[in-house]
Parts: structure tokens; sequence; C-alpha cells
């Protein structure tokens, strides 16, 4: 397409407007600019997420080791083995009873103490900094707090119970109880991030709808299933997914509090993939396990969004 141009025009006006004009090396110099920014990160990305991946999927055909022997190629033989692992299948039944425990009242809880927050409790901000502050923890001050809470003969939580002629309970010892005593500590530790996000959205909700519904004769509860909880779908959704992703990779207070026992009770799918690498020496099979466990997420994670998607779409 040409472009006219009149008996008064200038050369230079003609070189400004050719496609090598200024604006042209402009729009060029801010394009590497961005590139020049996200270089840093680009770079460490591949370096500390893609090459290791990379990596890791190589070593799960391998039989490498710890020690650096065995790095011949097997082929499918570590995903064969792990597949038809009983401890392995064990792990992942103990990590998919974890992330059941703990997500249903870590989204339930959150949302009752967010609503119960915002009606307006005297000292709000009280409030929210007691749900919120044990999540700033580190889970090695968290471990160490409920340890203490749950020992058999000093535990608070025994000296309670012996006040009323209970019998005092190995919180940590016995296999029927240890993984529900886990997920308490989860839950106190974790509840305030899902709380935040709650009471955020809470109060995203414009309050002229409420004014609205109670003029149309809507009492408190009628306000609650008609407004709240549709208004706080999107917020739940969210809530529920990283929930499920986040217990699904659940290790740091499992291997602090019980390591994994009594008699692998407790043991995680995290804490075997680490175990069969660090303490059996055997990479190839540990980067196996770690594979089909990141297969699971995905499948897990494209569910969501599939449920979502369809929920949002009716």
């Amino acid at each position: 397409m040409s472009t006219a141009i009149d008996a008064t025009t200038t050369p230079a006006e003609v070189v400004a407007e050719g496609p090598g004009s200024g604006q042209d090396r402009a729009r060029r110099g801010e394009s590497l600019t961005g590139w020049a920014f996200a270089a840093p990160f680009a770079v460490l990305f591949v370096l500390f997420l893609v090459v290791p991946a990379i990596y890791g999927l190589y070593l799960s055909f391998t039989g490498e080791t710890l020690t650096g022997s065995g790095g011949e190629l097997l082929g499918f033989a570590n995903y064969a083995e792990a597949l038809t692992d009983p401890d392995m299948w064990k792990s992942l039944g103990n990590t998919l009873w974890f992330t059941v425990l703990s997500t249903v009242p870590l989204v339930l809880l959150s949302l009752a103490f967010a609503l119960l927050v915002n009606l307006g409790l005297p000292g709000r901000w009280l409030w929210r900094l007691s749900f919120f502050l044990p999540y700033l923890l580190a889970s090695t001050v968290v471990v160490m707090f409920w340890s203490w809470m749950y020992n058999p003969k000093l535990g608070l939580i025994n000296g309670v119970l012996g006040e009323f002629g209970i019998a005092p309970v190995a919180w940590l010892q016995d296999p029927n109880v240890a993984m529900i005593s886990v997920v308490v500590t989860t839950l106190w530790w974790t509840i305030g991030f899902n709380f935040l996000l709650y009471l955020a959205a809470l109060q995203n909700i414009p309050e002229q709808q409420f004014e609205a519904a109670a003029i149309d004769g809507a009492g408190k509860w009628r306000q609650l299933f008609s407004i709240v909880i549709p208004q706080l779908a999107p917020t739940t959704a969210l809530i529920v997914t990283l929930q499920i992703l986040a217990s699904l990779k659940v290790f740091d207070q499992i291997y602090m509090l019980t390591n994994g026992g009594p008699a692998g009770a407790t043991r995680s799918i995290v804490q075997y993939i680490y175990e069969s690498g660090f303490t059996g020496y055997r990479f190839g099979f540990s980067s196996a396990i770690s594979y089909l466990f990141f297969a699971i997420i995905v499948l897990v994670s494209l569910a969501q969004y599939k449920l979502i998607n369809r929920r949002n779409a009716a």
C-alpha cells in the first residue's frame, strides 16, 4: 500500500515516515528493554527448573544411584517396579487420605471464621491477626510446639483429658490417631491463609445486595445461602484447588512429627520419594515415582479445571 507525498513534503519527513523511522526503532528498543528485564528470570527458570526437570526425567529411565554408579539405561523398569511396589501405593494412599482429612475442614472452618469476623465483632484486627499469625511460623517451630502438646506424659492435651478421667492417648505413636494428629497440626498452622482469602472476598460483596434482600424480607440465613455462598464460589474454587495441591505435596510436618510412622501409617508419597533417593540411594527409582506422582497431580488439576469451567458455563 503506497502513501501519497505532496510537493511540500521534505525529504527528512519522508525518511521519518518510512519503515525505518524512529518510531520503529523506539518500538524495537522497548521490546529489547522488556527482554532485558525478563532475561534474568528466564535464565534462572531454565537453569533451576527446566534443566533439572529434564534431567530428572532422564534419570527415571536409568539405574543412577547417589554414589554415581549404575547410570545405564533401564527403559521403563523403574516405572514397572514403582507400579508394583506396595510401599509406594501405601504412601500414596496415606497422601490421599491426608488430603481428604485436611482439605474439607480447612475450607469449611476458614469460611466459618471469616463469616464470624465479617459480622463486625469488636477487635476485628485482633481476630485477623490471631487466625493468620500461625501461618507465618516456620514448620520447625510449629512441629516443636505441637510435639510438646502431643507428648503422652507431659503434653497439655493429655493433661486436660486426664482432668476428665480419660486415659492418655499416644497421639503420634498410635497408628489409629497419628494421621488425625498431623491433620490437626496442619489445620492450626495453615487455616489463616484461607481465612484471609475468604474475608477479602466477603468484604468485596456490595452492601446494597444485603439491603435489597432485607427489604424483600430475607433473613440472615437466606442471605447467606442466596447471596454470600454464590458470591464466594470463585474464591471457594481457588481455595479448594490450592488446598488439594498443597496437601498432595505434604512433607515437612509429617517428616518432623512422626517421620512417617508409626509403621508407615503417616508416610507421604513425597517422603517415600525422598527416602528412596537419599536413604536408599536409588535416584532413578525415586525419579520414576516423582514423575508418576507428577502425572497424578496434573490429572487432578485438569479435572478441577474442567469442573470449574463446567460450573461457570452453567
